[in-house]
């Protein structure tokens, strides 16, 4: 998977691309994309979404 610091730029591709943590879809060159991070049980978690809504229906459950 891509570095989830990093953009996700046009060398980005189904192969290495992050999963929206909401709807599954896959993460390619979106301009709406958002990530959350977290640290559980002392381990950093990053969750992608793909847009706004997406972070926001994730956030509420």
């Amino acid at each position: 998977m891509v570095d989830p610091t990093s953009d996700l730029g046009e060398d980005v591709d189904e192969s290495n691309a992050p999963e929206c943590a909401t709807c599954g879809e896959l993460i390619i060159q979106s301009p709406t994309h958002r990530v959350l991070t977290s640290v559980e049980d002392g381990i950093v978690q990053h969750r992608h979404f793909c847009d706004d809504d997406c972070k926001a229906e994730w956030t509420e459950n």
